[in-house]
């Protein structure tokens, strides 16, 4: 029985081969962006839940209630030791504080070999490798960072740094300071960690290199990179600890810091979303992205429906004769089940094999490792095993039910109505969830790229472009000095800094103000910057009121931001003169200029409270403004200069607006994906367009033939099509803006600085869609429209 159905299947599919080629394009590239989707999502929902005992395992993080609450992933250094003696809820605590950036340092007899390491070497206690399962190839995970200057590098790294040779004992040097020999090989982190370093260094070398943040009295500092992870008691759980935490602030803080400095768990499996706390991906996105493949599915069997039916009043005298013969109606559905389930499965393997050659750039695109291997993961298979099954049912049953339902006699005269097919307002609603999905998917592009292109081309407040910036790698003044001296010199040089960082960072330094003479810090902090009298001139900060300050190495006079002026409610004209005290009272001087507000954060965070001020031991940037007509010259002779200056460290350089650019990189992102599926969705949304213009064309062909005779042109029959679908389309944005809107809302919550979702948007969405719904429908119209009535009315 069934043998016979696959045959007669492949018969059918084989006779009309245009039908089936629509369908089964339709249903891989809705089947192939669900494979990647999902993918994408369960690799996200995978991020470090392989450790044992994941559900006993935190992050101790810092809150800081004060004027509003700030969040902060990290904790002061000496924490971790305070808690392990101080509590007893944990079964292990360890501390870990990575610094990104580093130079290795690798020297065998004459050769010596430098390597800069972007992920930088993390300083860890050895219980670090208790809580976490990143196996050791070699060495004792107990022992291998107890002593000082040991260190624990990955088998990659190894080979990449001492080839096939056994890397344990042989020795590297950090930022051409430290020296740590290696005691153990840590197998290669897997992909879903948010855990990147290669090199752990021993934690208790840590106070050789940073003496004061290393020791237990630097609990007013929270550097980003120092953590502190625990795995609780069987017996205990967090809310205990939560309520044991203030205990903490009220002992290592006195007077108003005790009710500002709070500590909180956060569980390991909420680090990797937790955007309060610089997860990376919000699972918001996750879920959107989840509903565009089911939408995406969804329209793909929407296609195929509207196909089917269409195809049906071909089929009507196969139907007819096979009920004639004895067919029965469950044998004539499970025929047609037997169709679909035969395209299904062509379409499976096509949307793999694309999913498996689209990969990579999806990667690319993420900068992630992820993998298809159909075989080895059982989710997949369950997902692919599923999905067939719902397509298979979700696009057959209802044209298999209306075939199997054909009245033999009218359908062996060829009298089938519209009736009998099951009306014409299914297919209707089918196709204004298409298009609503379509035009949703428009209205969230032209609003993602509407804010990119907001946040490329506003006003920062200060100028981005053609600014480069060279590393100051030790704080060594007189090289400084002369770096910036030697490449002041250079052709197409405009203007140069030396500062910490330009005014838009990703390393920002915050810290307590004290106005005047009051007896405590204002309720908010504020951004440092570190900069010489050139700063301003540099970048273009205009000064609305006061003047620069004068040169010098050491802080003595401040520039501020309007929105201190704001925040102590005075004017900037009445801010000048007054004393401020920052960094705990080390910084101390008078405001001598106040410059117009910029934005030192992406536009998803509000413009901070802002002091540029000269402190030359601050300086780890040269920022230099060049003529793009000589930036290749010029980027060779800095680079010349630079070696000469710093031979023993590694060069570097980057483009200010390239570093500015990638505060969105999510957000772009976003924006390529979103673009990628509402293209596809869009080019389904055709096909299912042409389905049901088909079926129309067929169902209208002696009505076209009468018009025509009765004298009708093209573009009134033209009309007769196009009236119906600008119906359905309308009908369909109807349903799309508001959900659009509300959705592309939230999304610009995520922004302090934003666009507005104008008419202009909604306009242009049902542009677009009219558009390529006039292309899709115009073809197979004018060839109804063009064809002769004599044909039309022959069966007449």
């Amino acid at each position: 029985m069934f043998k016979n159905y696959f045959k007669i299947g492949w018969r059918n599919l084989l006779r009309h081969k245009t039908y089936t080629a629509i369908n089964i394009v339709g249903l891989s590239l809705g089947i192939a962006c669900a494979i990647l989707i999902f993918t994408l999502v369960t690799f996200h929902l995978s991020f470090d839940r392989f450790h044992p005992e994941l559900g006993r395992i935190y992050r101790i993080t810092t809150e800081f209630h004060d004027e509003k609450i700030d969040y902060n992933s990290a904790v002061p250094q000496p924490l971790g030791e305070s808690f392990r003696k101080d509590y007893t809820f944990a079964e292990t605590t360890a501390r870990i504080v990575d610094f990104p950036n580093s130079l290795i340092t690798i020297t065998e007899g004459k050769d010596i070999k430098k390597f800069q390491e972007e992920k930088g070497v993390a300083y860890t206690e050895p219980s670090f490798f208790d809580i976490f399962n990143y196996p050791l190839l070699k060495g004792d995970k107990r022992t291998a960072l107890l002593n000082p200057n040991t260190a624990v590098i990955t088998g990659s790294l190894a080979k990449k740094y001492f080839g096939t040779a056994d890397p344990i004992g042989k020795t590297f040097r950090v930022d051409n300071k430290v020296d740590y020999t290696i005691t153990g090989v840590l197998k290669d982190l897997p992909p879903n960690t948010d855990r990147k370093q290669d090199i752990y260094v021993s934690y208790v070398t840590m106070k050789q290199r940073y003496s004061w943040f290393a020791s237990d009295s630097s609990w007013q500092n929270v550097y980003s990179g120092s953590q502190c992870y625990i795995r609780l008691k069987p017996s205990i759980t967090p809310e205990q600890v939560n309520k044991a935490l203030p205990q903490m602030s009220n002992k290592y803080y006195s007077g108003r810091d005790a009710k500002i400095w709070q500590f909180r768990l956060q569980p390991l499996t909420d680090i990797h979303f937790n955007k309060d706390y610089d997860g990376y991906v919000d699972k918001k996105y996750l879920w959107a992205l989840g509903f565009i493949g089911l939408f995406l599915i969804i329209t793909a069997c929407v296609n195929f429906v509207n196909l089917a039916t269409a195809q049906a009043l071909n089929r009507s005298k196969e139907v007819g004769i096979r009920k004639v013969l004895g067919s029965l109606r469950p044998q004539l559905f499970w025929q047609f089940i037997t169709e679909t389930t035969l395209i299904t499965l062509f379409a499976l393997v096509l949307a793999y094999g694309m999913a498996c050659l689209s990969l990579p750039w999806l990667n690319e695109l993420l900068k992630s490792k992820m993998e298809l291997h159909l075989l080895d993961s059982p989710y997949l298979s369950l997902f692919l095993l599923l999905t067939t099954i719902l397509v298979i049912f979700l696009s057959g049953s209802y044209p298999g039910l209306v075939l199997a339902r054909f009245q033999p006699i009218l359908a062996l005269k060829s009298r089938i109505s519209q009736a009998s097919i099951g009306g014409f307002s299914l297919r209707r609603v089918l196709v204004v969830t298409q298009f609503a999905i379509c035009q949703a998917l428009i209205i969230g592009t032209i609003v993602i790229a509407g804010q990119m292109y907001y946040s490329k081309s506003i006003d920062l407040g200060f100028n981005k472009d053609a600014i480069v910036t060279l590393p100051i790698p030790i704080n060594d003044k007189t090289k400084m000095h002369t770096l910036r001296d030697q490449v002041a010199t250079v052709a197409g040089v405009e203007k140069l800094t030396l500062c910490h960082q330009p005014p838009a960072s990703a390393s920002n330094s915050n810290t307590g103000i004290v106005y005047e003479n009051r007896p405590e810090e204002e309720h908010w902090y504020i951004n440092m910057k570190s900069a010489d009298d050139q700063y301003l001139n540099t970048f273009g900060l205009k000064l609305v009121a006061g003047r620069n300050f004068y040169p010098s190495d050491t802080t003595r006079e401040f520039v501020v931001n309007e929105t201190v002026a704001k925040k102590l409610n005075m004017t900037p004209q009445q801010l000048l003169g007054h004393r401020i005290k920052t960094n705990g009272g080390t910084l101390k001087g008078s405001i001598v200029g106040v410059v117009k507000d910029f934005h030192n954060y992406s536009l998803h965070s509000q413009i901070a409270p802002i002091c540029i001020m000269p402190d030359y031991t601050d300086y780890v940037s040269l920022s230099i403004k060049v003529n793009l007509h000589n930036t290749h010259t010029a980027l060779a002779s800095f680079e010349k200069i630079w070696n000469s200056i710093y031979p023993e460290y590694f060069y570097s350089y980057h483009f200010l607006d390239d570093r500015i650019s990638e505060f969105y990189e999510m957000d772009k992102i976003m924006l390529i994906l979103v673009e990628v599926f509402a293209g596809i969705a869009i080019f389904i949304g055709c096909l299912g367009l042409y389905g049901l213009v088909s079926f129309m064309a067929l169902r209208k062909t002696k009505e076209i033939g009468v018009r025509k005779v009765l004298g009708a042109g093209i573009h009134n029959i033209l009309w007769l099509f196009g009236k119906e679908f600008a119906r359905l389309l309308l009908i369909a944005f109807l349903i799309a803006a508001p959900l659009a809107w509300w959705i592309m809302h939230l999304y610009l919550r995520d922004f302090e600085y934003r666009i507005t979702i104008g008419p202009g948007v909604f306009l242009l969405a049902i542009f677009f869609t009219f558009l390529i719904a006039t292309l899709t429908v115009g073809y197979r119209s004018i060839r109804s429209a063009l064809a002769s009535p004599v044909k039309s009315l022959r069966t007449e």
